[in-house]
């Protein structure tokens, strides 16, 4: 990727980016259509800030497509501050309707007199494949219904020639995740976010009762919600619209619920996508399924229906990040357009902001419908991209236990231990991984209370019902320690000696990838040590090498997120008032960039981009600006090593002092609340994904070996696997030194800082912004058989 480090040098080659991509002269319309989702603010947001800070104009088109027909007050231009204090609301503030109007010509040559009127010549569109096809055809009919108004002389032959042709940029949202081509779209994430905290609650009280609980989630056409939901909490059963039942289901799933309650489960949780079928596409409900399990088993059953919930309430801060990163990249493809271009998405592969052509998507979207309508299931899954397939397969693997007698056996034992500081995530981890082992036929042996516990002894095998309803814990609850392994070395080779341990998964942060350091360097004196040994990066710092993300850190940054949120409302009510809020994160400035760019912060003081008295100088003016503004509140991240000088107190004293008069001060520092709380959906997700990858490759390796008592002594069989980019890698800890800055504990290279700018941007900073590789359209490509990144 050729980049130049922008991030140290934002004036030079902002300007160039700004020569490049000049928004003078051209007028963008946004507007919102279809289902609301929460976060569809957060794109509205960064389309209109993006859109004035390369000089464009921008208006709000109200009400979707049905004001662009009505045309009128319906159709506004929108200033800096129209967007502020909308990126926590969920729903969109510009409204949307299901529109008939637009679907016929008549009302399409409206909607173009009324955008011709304003010169508006760019499409932003944020809705589902509905709307996007909508534009599409707009964007088609459009030199024609020019030349049928200026037949009608509603406009002159000039605008014709002006306004020749209609870019259109689309931004699916949807929170049903059902659009091809789209890891994630807006509003996804959220929706999680509801059915998680619901499925919480009720865990509780059938926890109490013996309950089943029959829960029916949203998705007409798309099983995504159900199935995520289900392998985050996991479900003893899931109906999805993609994949029904084989026959004789119901007999199946009765012995199933009856099994798990042999081995003390107190409650059942069977999930149900409103839009789950049978094979012979006959609907399945969740009366049926009450009806079944109390007739058969004599249960005491409960029916739970979601509906609406799923769109309400605030957008998590997945949702707030994407859709700004989305609506900034929106903009820049709108200026970057030609008549030549075919209208595109914009999109997100793994964490790369992509675009590809809408139409194609779109059909890859009703090509899976038609499988489903045809009974082709297989293909509608396939059809669905990897990571609808890869949550499929492992759901069903940590769901569903085969008898022991089925499993064959490896006589491996393989030992899991949790190492650094509490991370939302790991429990979900760990019981990923003890399922997907004891599936692969090893004996899992839980390590209690880190490298410090491993010596002493503290291990035990863990079974598979040990480990039932672990997802939904925070913390860690095999206990987690700080301590490298270095001063024990005799005594845990002696207990890998006495357990026969033959492989080892360990699971957490920077300390867990020094520990692997070390124990790889011991193999030479231990042969214990001569293993397969992989690391699951498990941290809220998020500062691990070989790896983007790292289980915690999600749930981490919704927790600042939420209380900025509340610092908001509470400065908002005061007036005039900036708050300081520290951030932890070590010497990594994840948390406070990520975080500063999900609550619409003023600044966020990081590490990684040093900064003087001069910066903070001028962050001071820039907010006494602000407070002349309608906006009279600001909102300052840091993080908690960013500076050894510029402390959290002295940035606060600098600011009361020369804020005085104009605005005032307050501090707060979130210390470990950030390690604590129930784990986010994507770090549920994401834990127990990584973790049954890392499993597979440790069973792999394994089965290498078989009968060859062979040792690992080789770089590649002690490694880290992670997220990197698109892709879920493994990388020996040997290769990953040289990527490592020991001494502040952090990844040379990190990939958010191309997103500082984004921030800067939006907070009405000149920055540089580097797009999307090249700016190129991709393929829509069917995915191969390589695990997905998208969680």
């Amino acid at each position: 990727m050729a980049h130049h480090d922008d991030s140290q040098n934002p004036k030079g080659s902002f300007r160039k980016f700004l020569e490049h991509l000049s928004g003078a002269g051209k007028a963008i319309g946004v507007l919102t259509s279809g289902g609301d989702a929460q976060g569809m603010n957060a794109a509205v947001r960064a389309v209109v800030r993006m859109g004035i800070y390369v000089g464009a104009k921008v208006y709000f088109i109200y009400e979707g497509y049905q004001g662009m027909v009505d045309g009128g007050s319906n159709i506004v231009e929108a200033d800096w501050e129209s967007v502020s204090s909308i990126l926590q609301v969920g729903g969109t503030i510009i409204g949307s309707a299901r529109c008939k109007d637009f679907r016929s010509r008549e009302g399409r040559l409206k909607a173009a007199a009324n955008l011709i009127q304003l010169g508006i010549t760019n499409l932003c569109v944020i809705g589902g494949d509905g709307s996007l096809t909508g534009a599409n055809i707009f964007r088609r009919e459009w030199s024609g219904l020019l030349e049928e108004l200026a037949k009608d002389g509603k406009i002159d032959q000039e605008a014709v020639q002006r306004h020749g042709h209609l870019n259109v940029v689309g931004m699916v949202g949807s929170i049903d995740n059902d659009f091809c081509g789209t890891d994630m779209t807006i509003g996804t994430d959220s929706a999680l976010h509801r059915i998680m905290e619901v499925v919480d609650a009720i865990m509780t009280t059938a926890q109490s009762h013996q309950r089943t609980f029959v829960l029916e989630v949203m998705g007409r056409h798309c099983g995504y919600l159900a199935l995520v939901s289900a392998l985050a909490c996991g479900a003893d059963w899931v109906f999805l619209p993609e994949s029904p039942p084989e026959e004789g289901w119901q007999e199946d799933m009765c012995v199933k619920l009856s099994e798990n309650r042999a081995r003390k489960k107190r409650l059942n949780i069977i999930i149900v996508a409103e839009g789950a079928i049978d094979t012979q596409n006959r609907p399945i409900t969740s009366e049926q399924i009450k009806e079944l399990v109390v007739t058969q088993l004599g249960y005491d059953t409960r029916v739970t229906i979601l509906g609406h919930v799923q769109r309400g309430g605030t957008p998590s801060a997945f949702d707030r990040i994407l859709a700004s990163r989305m609506g900034v990249e929106a903009v820049v493809a709108l200026l970057q357009a030609t008549p030549e271009t075919p209208a595109c998405v914009v999109s997100l592969s793994g964490n790369q902001a992509v675009r590809l052509p809408l139409m194609e998507c779109v059909q890859m979207t009703q090509d899976v419908q038609k499988a489903m309508d045809e009974g082709r299931f297989k293909e509608a899954v396939k059809l669905r991209g990897r990571s609808f397939e890869s949550n499929l397969n492992t759901y069903k693997r940590l769901a569903m236990k085969l008898p022991d007698c089925q499993i064959p056996k490896t006589n491996c034992n393989v030992g899991v231990v949790n190492v650094g500081a509490p991370a939302a995530g790991m429990n979900a981890a760990v019981r990923a991984a003890v399922r997907v082992g004891i599936s692969d036929g090893h004996k899992m042996f839980a390590v209690y209370d880190g490298f410090e516990g491993f010596a002493k002894g503290n291990i035990k095998e863990i079974g598979w019902a040990d480990v039932g309803g672990w997802t939904g814990q925070g913390g860690s609850i095999l206990g987690t320690k700080r301590t490298l392994p270095g001063k024990y070395l005799e005594d845990i080779a002696a207990q890998m000696r006495a357990h026969r341990i033959n492989a080892l998964l360990i699971i957490g942060g920077f300390e867990a990838y020094l520990g692997l350091l070390e124990l790889s360097a011991a193999r030479e004196k231990h042969e214990e040590f001569c293993v397969p040994m992989v690391m699951v990066p498990a941290t809220v710092s998020n500062n691990v090498p070989g790896s983007d993300f790292s289980i915690g850190a999600d749930t981490a940054l919704n927790t600042i997120t939420d209380t900025c949120d509340r610092i908001k409302q509470s400065a908002s009510g005061t007036k005039r008032r900036v708050f300081i809020i520290e951030t932890m994160g070590g010497f990594c400035g994840y948390l406070a960039n990520m975080g500063a760019l999900a609550a619409g912060a003023d600044a966020a003081y990081i590490f990684e981009e040093p900064f003087d008295i001069r910066d903070l100088q001028s962050n001071v003016e820039h907010l006494t600006e602000k407070m002349k503004t309608t906006i009279q509140r600001g909102l300052v991240l840091r993080n908690e090593s960013c500076s050894e000088n510029y402390t959290t107190d002295f940035i606060y004293q600098l600011y009361s002092e020369e804020g005085r008069g104009v605005f005032d001060c307050r501090k707060n520092v979130l210390g470990h609340m950030q390690q604590g709380g129930a784990p986010s959906p994507f770090d549920r997700n994401f834990g127990t994904k990584i973790s049954a990858r890392a499993m597979q490759w440790i069973s792999s390796r394994l089965k290498e070996s078989l009968g060859k008592g062979k040792r690992f002594v080789s770089d590649d069989s002690i490694c880290v696997l992670g997220i990197s980019k698109r892709n879920l890698l493994f990388q020996p800890v040997a290769e990953l030194k040289k990527e490592t800055d020991f001494e502040h504990r952090i990844p040379k290279e990190q990939w958010w800082l191309k997103l500082r700018p984004l921030m800067k941007i939006l907070a009405k900073y000149k920055a540089s912004f580097e797009v999307s590789e090249a700016g190129q359209l991709e393929p829509v490509q069917h995915r191969g058989p390589e695990e997905p990144a998208a969680i």
